[in-house]
């Protein structure tokens, strides 16, 4: 290679290097888990619901996955943990009530806010909601009016100030869109609450174990003897009147081949032992 009017390629020519990922952008990340359910995607309209977990989803598309598990696509990714209605629960939102400037897009606007310190709801803060009621606060302002923490080992229950519900601080405050070792704590502490709870029974396996501890026989279906047995006497009646016709039909040679034995009658070699058939 060389003195031909060419180059000498080098490793940089020849070895292409791994492109480089590509850099998340946090603001439109941040704007789309704050603003957008995180199942379908959309913009986050009321009814608007979150899990153990701390996402925030549209409660129709919640719904939607529920009937038909495959109707998104990474659904059992996201919230595989949603098993019924039962695993979340509906939030209790402000609207922001800031007016819309001009020239700004509707999406980059908050929809909701703190109703205690007005703060916009849009990642910046961190928000909470009380697992009694729903209710959404920031953290700042729910400490904000929290009561002096008791000195006892046992923690008194607070009341929100927005419904008055009662709800235990450190127990019913769930954090909205944790970060990645929050929501793993969160995840770890919802498959510990699962393994805690009974295993149902069906109504049958219920019925039995309760005539089990009773002592009792299971109960067994009764058999209709009674209709048994006239099915059974009608059939033979009609048996036998079947038989009556068959015999009126037939002739005196055929007949004879089916009479009782008449003792009196000869047998030969040929015939002997020949028609041992009965009426």
């Amino acid at each position: 290679m060389g003195n031909d009017g060419g180059s000498i390629p080098d490793r940089r020519d020849l070895v292409r290097n791994k492109p480089k990922a590509e850099a998340l952008d946090k603001a439109n990340h941040t704007r789309a888990r704050w603003g957008f359910c995180a199942l379908s995607k959309r913009r986050l309209q009321e009814p608007v619901v979150s899990c153990a977990l701390g996402k925030l989803y549209n409660k129709d598309a919640i719904i939607e996955f529920l009937l038909d598990r495959d109707a998104y696509g990474d659904g059992q990714n996201i919230c595989g943990h949603i098993r019924t209605l039962k695993d979340v629960l509906t939030l209790t939102l402000t609207s922001n009530p800031a007016p819309v400037t001009p020239n700004t897009d509707p999406l980059d606007r908050p929809q909701f806010v703190c109703p205690l310190t007005l703060k916009e709801m849009n990642g910046a803060t961190p928000f909470v909601y009380l697992r009694t009621c729903g209710c959404v606060f920031s953290v700042a302002g729910l400490t904000g009016l929290r009561s002096s923490p008791s000195e006892g080992d046992r923690e008194e229950k607070e009341t929100c100030p927005q419904c008055a519900a009662k709800y235990t601080h450190s127990l019913d405050c769930l954090p909205i869109n944790p970060s990645a070792e929050e929501e793993e704590r969160l995840r770890e502490q919802l498959s510990a609450q699962r393994l805690l709870e009974p295993v149902k029974k069906s109504k049958k396996r219920k019925a039995a174990a309760a005539a089990d501890s009773a002592g009792e026989q299971p109960p067994v279906k009764k058999v209709a003897t009674a209709t048994i047995a006239t099915a059974s006497n009608s059939l033979r009646s009609t048996l036998a009147m079947e038989e009556a016709k068959r015999k009126a039909g037939m002739s005196d040679a055929v007949r004879s081949l089916y009479s009782a034995k008449d003792s009196t009658r000869k047998e030969t070699f040929m015939t002997m032992g020949t028609f041992t058939r009965y009426a």
